[in-house]
């Protein structure tokens, strides 16, 4: 150190002074206004693409949201569309069993009525067929009966006495 201090110059050290403040002002003019110019250019690219993925950030989420709301409504719209699905099922089975029941009930009152129009048909030939045979053998006793004369008599005084007891 005490040879430094020996050997100092003042004409060296001012030249040196010089040609460093020479040196640092075009460093300053040519190189520091550049490179700091550069350096901010890629902080504010910096905090440009880090607001936008902030933007993009939200907006993934405002997109989440909706897709959420979406499909929440989706499954509400398909729920309420199973369930009215269900409903009109159930209606139309409730339908054609009552048309069932309809058509079952008028079947049984066309063959009730059938029924009872064939037994009054028959009930009716029965009749005829009574008479009928009831006069044939009215008829047969009576000729037997009246075959002979005597018998013919006591016909008619048995009727005779009949009519005064009443």
């Amino acid at each position: 150190m005490e040879k430094l201090i020996e050997q100092f110059s003042f004409g060296l050290f001012f030249w040196q002074l010089l040609l460093f403040v020479g040196l640092v002002l075009l460093l300053k003019k040519f190189a520091w206004k550049p490179i700091l110019d550069a350096v901010e250019k890629r902080e504010e690219g910096i905090k440009g693409a880090l607001e936008s993925a902030e933007k993009a950030r939200l907006e993934m989420q405002n997109l989440q949201a909706d897709n959420q709301k979406l499909l929440k409504e989706a499954r509400a719209e398909r729920e309420d569309m199973l369930k009215e699905a269900r409903e009109i099922k159930n209606k139309m089975i409730e339908d054609a069993k009552s048309e069932a029941q309809e058509q079952a009930n008028k079947m049984i009152a066309q063959a009730t009525a059938a029924i009872e129009s064939e037994k009054k048909v028959a009930m009716a030939e029965l009749k005829g067929q009574v008479a009928g045979l009831s006069l044939e053998i009215a008829e047969k006793v009576v000729r037997r009966e009246l075959s002979s004369k005597d018998r013919q008599e006591e016909l008619v005084e048995s009727m005779l006495s009949e009519a005064k007891l009443n």
